[in-house]
This record gives C-alpha cells, structure tokens and sequence, in this order.
C-alpha cells in the first residue's frame, strides 16, 4: 500500500498529524519530502492539469475569456 501522511518531525521522530491507517508494528519506507519543495511542484502540476481533458476548441475559449481582461470585473460595482 502507498499513500501520503503528513507529519512533523520533532525531537528526533517524525509525528503523523494524523494517525495512520496502518496495523500496530507495522514496517514501512519513509520518503521524505519537505512542505517548501512539495509546494512548487503541486503548482505546476495543477497548472498541467487546467487543459486535461478538453478539445481545442474549448481551450481556445477559455483562453479567448482568460485574454479579455475587461470580462474580470463586469458587475462588480460598474
């Protein structure tokens, strides 16, 4: 089984901020990621993510709509 558990490492341990859902004893393999090199992965991974999916036209559109910037604030207080 793999998944991710966010933890702390304090006092020489690394403390799950949440309990894990693993059997009393059990072994595992830690591999260490630290929060600040995670982050600007998790963006470019979500930026890879925004065309998944769609055709070219409609990532023509949504580029179109991104590009018109006078759209952004329409009927906020105008």
């Amino acid at each position: 089984m793999k998944y991710t558990l966010e933890a702390v490492y304090e006092n020489g341990i690394f403390r799950p901020l949440r309990p894990p859902e693993l059997p009393e004893g059990q072994q595992v393999r830690l591999m260490v990621e630290t929060a600040a090199e995670n982050a600007a992965t998790d963006v470019l991974r979500l930026a890879a993510q925004v065309y998944e999916g769609l055709s070219g036209a409609e990532i023509d559109e949504v580029e179109r709509i991104a590009l018109n910037r006078q759209d952004f604030f329409r009927g906020r207080g105008s």
